[in-house]
C-alpha cells in the first residue's frame, strides 16, 4: 500500500484490477454509433460542407444509412441517438431548416410518411402510444437544426423506469441496424 493510498483508506489495487476490461466500480454502456456526432462535433450540419446526416443517409445504401423507408420528397431513417427502441426520424430529402419552407408536395408526404411510421411501429413492436414532434431550431432543443426532421417516437406503458431517470441510462435491446431491418420488412407489404 502506498502511502497516499493509506492516507486516504482507499484499498490497494491487487493485480486482477489492474487488468483491463477488469471490473472497477463504473458501469459502462458501449455506444460506437455515437462517433458518427462525436467526429462531426463543432461542424454546422449542412449540405454544401457534406456533414449534414439527412443529406448523406439518402446517398447510401439503406443498411448502411438505417433507412427504413424512401418516398418521393422524404424518408424514414432510424435515430442514431433513440428515447426507445424504433425511434423514427422522417426528413424531407431537401436540406431546408423550418417547417414553413417544406412546399405542399413535402408537408404531405411528411405527414404521410409519419403516419405509415406509427402503423408499422404498432404493428412490429405494439406500441401504444407515440410521441411526434420537430424541435425547430437550437433554442427549441434541435440537435440538428439545419435539417428538418419529424421525431416519431413509440411509447409502451412501463417504458420509463429507474434507469434512465436516476442512472441517465437508456437501454436499448435490439441493434438498430436489427430494428431498421424488421420495420423495412413491414414497411414493404404495402401502404395502409
Amino acid at each position: 500500500m502506498t502511502d497516499a493510498t493509506a492516507a486516504s483508506g482507499a484499498q490497494a489495487p491487487d493485480a486482477a484490477s489492474d487488468l483491463p476490461g477488469a471490473p472497477d466500480g463504473f458501469g459502462r454502456l458501449w455506444t460506437p454509433h455515437r462517433m458518427v456526432y462525436i467526429q462531426g462535433e463543432g461542424k454546422p450540419a449542412d449540405s454544401t460542407s457534406g456533414s449534414c446526416p439527412f443529406c448523406l443517409a439518402p446517398g447510401r445504401s439503406d443498411e448502411d444509412g438505417l433507412i427504413v423507408a424512401r418516398g418521393e420528397s422524404a424518408f424514414v431513417v432510424m435515430n442514431l441517438f433513440p428515447y426507445n427502441g424504433g425511434h423514427l426520424l422522417v426528413c424531407p430529402y431537401r436540406h431546408v431548416s423550418d417547417y414553413t419552407e417544406l412546399d405542399d408536395a413535402e408537408t404531405a408526404e411528411v405527414a404521410a410518411l409519419t403516419k405509415r411510421a406509427m402503423t408499422v411501429l404498432r404493428e412490429v413492436s405494439g406500441a401504444q402510444g407515440f410521441n411526434l414532434g420537430m424541435n425547430q431550431g437550437e433554442v427549441a432543443g434541435a440537435g440538428i437544426a439545419a435539417h428538418l426532421h419529424q421525431h416519431v417516437v413509440p411509447r409502451w406503458s412501463g417504458d420509463m423506469n429507474f434507469l434512465p431517470v436516476v442512472g441517465r441510462t437508456k437501454a436499448l435491446p435490439e441493434l438498430l441496424a436489427d430494428t431498421r431491418a424488421r420495420l423495412a420488412a413491414r414497411w414493404a407489404h404495402g401502404a395502409d
